[in-house]
């Protein structure tokens, strides 16, 4: 069963279109990153999905139920770290962690939970002192209560240091293998590569892409560059090179020694066999793959349309 189904979700604001008969699914105990340009609809998405907003046309489930009409018991089970929502000044860490403990009629330790996001120090001081970055650990925690089945973290790296975004990794993936599911939503192309199973990609409130991050740099034109240095290189090898079905593009950089710069979609290998079938001796070669990030422009700053997949 998956976790979160949309189905030909529209959303509008008076004259404003926000989502565009948008659907997608999140699969049942894997970590779906949700990318999208400001204003693609990310946060609307996530709206609706908890039912802070309501649908104008189409539906959401959320772990089988009714998103607007079973959303005090998807509550109970889903853990929540929204965008831009602040603690209160007037309370401590450990008055936070209780309040979200009683409010699901969980048992958990607010100690333990503080330890997780490294707060344990701060735990009866007031959130009114903290940082913008123990602030978003001390909501990460309260997020954790009552291990819940679904985690939705909406720029959960927001205010971290480093060393703050490597441990929010960490935990994303120890509630995983605990059997979370999670959906991630972020504008930081590097947290998503590291910790998601699949990305979609969203774009003027509709989902243009939705694959596994290879998946995606295979999508694109030019997803994987091989450099491949050679004692030297002729026509005839050249145009053998480009007119393997994998390679989109190969250019020659350099004389002494020449390098072979091919752009390829498939088998890397096919291109060495190419040059070395023609008696061409291969001094060197590396690979470069396009980032998340390259995948990420593609789909949204093209000005073709690209439809999911």
């Amino acid at each position: 069963m998956p976790a979160i189904t949309v189905d030909n979700l529209t959303k509008s604001f008076g004259q404003t279109l926000a989502l565009d008969d948008l659907s997608f699914q999140v699969e049942e105990g894997e970590v779906f990153g949700f990318l999208g340009p400001n204003g693609a609809g990310k946060s609307t998405t996530i709206n609706v999905v908890l039912d802070f907003a309501r649908p104008t046309d189409g539906s959401v489930s959320v772990l089988g139920m009714d998103a607007q009409r079973q959303s005090r018991e998807i509550r109970k089970r889903t853990g929540v770290l929204p965008e831009g929502v602040e603690t209160y000044d007037r309370l401590t860490a450990r008055q936070h962690l209780e309040f979200a403990i009683d409010s699901k009629n969980a048992d958990d330790d607010p100690e333990a939970l503080l330890e997780r996001v490294g707060l344990e120090d701060a735990i009866d001081r007031k959130a009114g002192g903290f940082s913008k970055g123990m602030s978003q650990r001390l909501m990460l925690a309260m997020a954790l209560v009552g291990e819940p089945d679904l985690l939705i973290l909406d720029e959960p790296s927001t205010g971290l240091d480093p060393n703050g975004a490597r441990e929010m990794r960490e935990l994303v993936r120890e509630e995983n293998e605990r059997g979370a599911t999670v959906f991630f939503s972020s504008h930081i192309m590097e947290q998503v590569e590291a910790v998601c199973d699949r990305v979609g990609i969203l774009r003027d409130g509709e989902m243009v892409a939705v694959d596994s991050v290879e998946g995606l740099r295979d999508s694109v034109e030019g997803g994987t560059t091989l450099r491949v240095t050679v004692d030297r290189l002729d026509d005839d090898a050249l145009q053998a090179v480009r007119s393997l079905p994998d390679v989109t593009h190969a250019t020659v950089e350099g004389q002494n020694p020449p390098t072979l710069v091919a752009e390829v979609t498939g088998s890397k290998t096919a291109v060495l066999s190419a040059l070395e079938d023609r008696g061409i001796e291969v001094q060197d070669f590396e690979t470069t793959e396009a980032s998340l990030e390259d995948v990420f422009q593609s789909y949204t700053t093209d000005a073709e349309e690209v439809h999911a997949r």
